[in-house]
């Protein structure tokens, strides 16, 4: 008897929030969140055989265009910290994509980071398509990935709601 097993986002990266990442607030400060959230993307990418080895043997990478950072609680210096990622969409020129930044020890969520990312040629400085094996990979963890709920974040927009 086969057993299929459950797609799950990816948990590629763990890290503690550092003396220097807390504010005069006593927690957390909002950009270190960015931070940590840009070492679980590099993480993301060197899985994906798109980070910094790819950059230097290819001599293309990939920017981010858009950034969502959602903060839900607390984070306090020396908190272990644990991410998620699960790919939302790709092309043969961008990557969307979704990490989950939880409290390691604790089990909540603390924060949420969806982003759109692009292939740049370093050279040109212009977008390009991404290597066919690169696709590949893309389109195997989509299609794992496309099996799961979507974050409920996802596409949040920032607003102020109106009554009445």
């Amino acid at each position: 008897m086969s057993q299929t097993m459950t797609p799950a986002p990816l948990e590629l990266h763990r890290e503690a929030v550092l003396p220097e990442w807390t504010d005069y607030n006593g927690h957390m400060n909002v950009a270190f969140y960015l931070l940590a959230f840009d070492h679980a993307t590099d993480a993301f990418f060197d899985h994906l055989d798109l980070g910094h080895a790819y950059r230097k043997r290819t001599d293309c990478s990939l920017f981010t265009l858009e950034a969502h950072v959602s903060y839900a609680k607390e984070l306090n210096e020396g908190d272990p910290l644990r991410f998620l990622t699960q790919l939302i969409a790709f092309d043969e020129k961008r990557l969307h994509y979704f990490h989950w930044m939880y409290h390691a020890r604790e089990g909540y969520l603390a924060a949420t980071n969806e982003l759109l990312s692009i292939h740049v040629s370093l050279e040109t400085r212009r977008a390009s398509a991404m290597p066919e094996e690169a696709l590949a990979r893309l389109e195997r963890l989509l299609a794992e990935h496309s099996r799961l709920p979507r974050p409920r974040e996802l596409g949040r927009v920032i607003a102020i709601g109106r009554k009445g």
